[in-house]
């Protein structure tokens, strides 16, 4: 995604640091810059903005306030960068747990904002596609199961070869468009009532 079209929503209380943050933004080429002061209403305003990165500035956290810009990480699904002016080892796991895809202490300057973006865009993307690819096997794994049980069930009411159990479901799924799983997944349901 090119810089340029970047939207970025900067949420910060402190309205000075906050310019400092928009400042490296505009630098590096970001037009598209919000920024947020109350940080009451940041759900509302990242549902309103929808932005592309979320830039958090905490001068200093209280627990309440971290765990709630946490659960915001957990719940958009967007880079987010983190800045706060002290941490330790307890706030560090928590910001990773929830997703946060650059967490700074005690780093705010105008000339690291671009590089700590950059990073954090990074970092998503790189864990947005794990994420994806083990979903990915996870259902792949469970296509499988369903597949040997389909096939287990035709093997001993038809008395046929799991070669030719497999075939037969292949068929049926190419006779009827729908995946091999679908009708792996039927199978096993009309099996089940029939057993009953």
């Amino acid at each position: 995604m090119p810089v340029q079209s970047l939207s970025v929503l900067v949420i910060d209380e402190n309205k000075v640091r906050a310019a400092i943050i928009e400042a490296g933004l505009r630098e590096a080429g970001h037009e598209r810059v919000t920024l947020v002061h109350d940080v009451d209403a940041v759900a509302r305003r990242i549902e309103e903005v929808s932005p592309d990165v979320i830039v958090i500035d905490l001068e200093n956290p209280n627990r309440d306030v971290l765990e709630n810009m946490f659960n915001l990480s957990r719940a958009v699904k967007r880079p987010i960068a983190m800045f706060v002016d002290r941490s330790d080892e307890t706030m560090i796991a928590a910001a990773v747990e929830a997703g946060v895809s650059a967490y700074v202490v005690d780093g705010l300057r105008q000339e690291r904002v671009k590089p700590i973006l950059d990073m954090a865009i990074s970092r998503f993307n790189a864990y947005s596609r794990m994420a994806r690819e083990l979903e990915e096997a996870r259902n792949e794994l469970q296509s499988r199961k369903l597949v040997d049980r389909a096939k287990g069930i035709l093997m001993r009411s038809k008395g046929i070869s799991e070669e030719e159990a497999y075939a037969l479901l292949r068929r049926t799924a190419m006779n009827q468009n729908r995946k091999l799983s679908e009708i792996a997944q039927s199978l096993i349901l009309a099996s089940g009532l029939l057993d009953e």
